[in-house]
């Protein structure tokens, strides 16, 4: 379980250790009936882009439950939505 800060950021402790996430996007898949979360802890990969990650979550009061996504299938919906997201911003630049 890890604790929702707010609307944007949530936290999660591991062993002692609390790393602050923000949220980039929720969505709810009519084709899977899940949702998702994409979120980022900031930190820059070797090629200096920003490190995304993404999540089956189930919200419970305020917590959030995050479960691993195994599924091609989910995989390509989550990748499909996160294109378009880094498509838009593109255009905003």
């Amino acid at each position: 379980m890890t604790k929702k800060k707010d609307l944007s950021y949530f936290t999660v402790t591991d062993n002692g250790k609390e790393t602050e996430y923000e949220i980039l996007f929720t969505f709810e898949s009519e084709d899977t009936n899940k949702k998702y979360i994409v979120y980022t802890d900031n930190e820059k990969d070797k090629d200096g882009m920003i490190k995304t990650y993404a999540s089956i979550y189930e919200e419970d009061g305020k917590m959030l439950k995050l479960s691993k996504i195994e599924d091609d299938k989910e995989w390509n919906v989550v990748e499909k939505l996160l294109n378009q997201a880094t498509e838009e911003t593109n255009k905003e630049e």
